[in-house]
């Protein structure tokens, strides 16, 4: 392949120098052209020129260095940036008063008969209440979700109410990961342990059923959250976690439960981020710990329960947990 360019090159140069002998040039003339022709041809052959062959000018970029920590220049219009694109993102979803006007559109094209108490839509006045409901819900009135919401009614029809609730919990989904994105210091998409306590803290004076905690209480509070998220979803100890991980996991349904103000007693209990859950850890903590350092030795974590764990056990689980002079926190 490359002879063959080869040879086209030098027998489209060797015409432009026969003509250029044509039109009685001086020899200085004729050596200029036939350098310049040269340098023109074999720097296209080569790939230097702007012809087709570029290819590698249209390659996008695809690396994008993050900013040193001496560039606050560039890490302030960074961070601004990431503001801005957030607030857009959230100015794109659906706010209460477009969601009840979302219902009342459902509610006014509901197709008889109904199946059981649920009002039931057919595929062409869900196609017409998407065109009615505005730019915003675009994206939930496509045949793929009208699809997955399609299970076995003999009139080819959906419920309703899945298909709002579908739509609030999507909306959901998007601004609790534009809330956890606002804590992403790096901009890459997971939270280090000090982003997700930052992120707890200032969630607590939000849920109602922790208002009886002391405020001395949520550093340890905070702990005993972020311990139970990093526990789990960071396994390897990278000391991050990915927000689609804890978006995609329930610890967070959990503890945004809290912000039930009529959640029932046994939902408490069983809620690990729950006030009595947290109070129950801290006690049975302060319990094991003897020396009241702040910290637990193998000897006093030998006496969790009614004290089973073995010396095995214990010895693999200072192996892997962060110690300090031997005792874990």
């Amino acid at each position: 392949m490359a002879n063959d360019k080869t040879a086209h090159w030098k027998d489209l140069l060797r015409k432009r120098l026969a003509s250029a002998k044509q039109d009685g040039k001086t020899e200085e003339e004729k050596k200029a052209e036939e350098t310049e022709l040269f340098t023109k041809y074999y720097t296209e052959w080569k790939g230097g020129g702007k012809g087709e062959v570029d290819s590698f000018k249209h390659i996008p970029r695809f690396y994008y260095r993050l900013p040193a920590e001496d560039e606050v220049l560039l890490q302030k219009l960074r961070e601004e940036s990431r503001a801005v694109f957030l607030q857009r993102k959230s100015r794109e979803l659906l706010d209460n008063e477009e969601l009840q006007n979302l219902w009342f559109l459902l509610d006014k094209h509901q197709v008889p008969p109904t199946t059981g108490d649920e009002a039931m839509i057919s595929y062409e006045s869900f196609l017409k209440v998407g065109e009615q409901a505005g730019a915003k819900c675009k994206l939930f009135f496509t045949a793929r979700v009208y699809a997955k919401l399609l299970h076995n009614d003999p009139y080819g029809r959906i419920s309703i109410m899945q298909f709002f609730n579908y739509v609030m919990r999507k909306v959901w989904l998007h601004q609790t990961r534009i809330g956890l994105s606002l804590y992403d210091v790096a901009g890459q998409g997971y939270l280090r342990e000090s982003d997700l306590e930052n992120y707890i803290l200032e969630l607590i004076p939000t849920l109602p059923q922790l208002d009886g905690l002391e405020k001395s209480f949520y550093s340890f509070y905070v702990c005993t959250a972020v311990r139970k998220f990093f526990f789990f979803l960071d396994p390897l100890h990278t000391g991050k976690i990915k927000i689609q991980d804890i978006l995609a996991c329930s610890f967070l349904d959990d503890l945004l439960e809290l912000r039930d103000e009529e959640l029932s007693k046994e939902s408490q209990e069983s809620n690990w981020f729950s006030a009595p859950s947290a109070l129950r850890v801290y006690g049975q903590y302060l319990n094991l710990d003897k020396d009241h350092n702040g910290m637990l030795s193998k000897e006093e974590l030998s006496r969790y329960g009614t004290g089973t764990l073995t010396s095995v056990f214990l010895d693999r689980v200072y192996q892997e947990c962060l110690t300090y002079d031997g005792e874990m926190v």
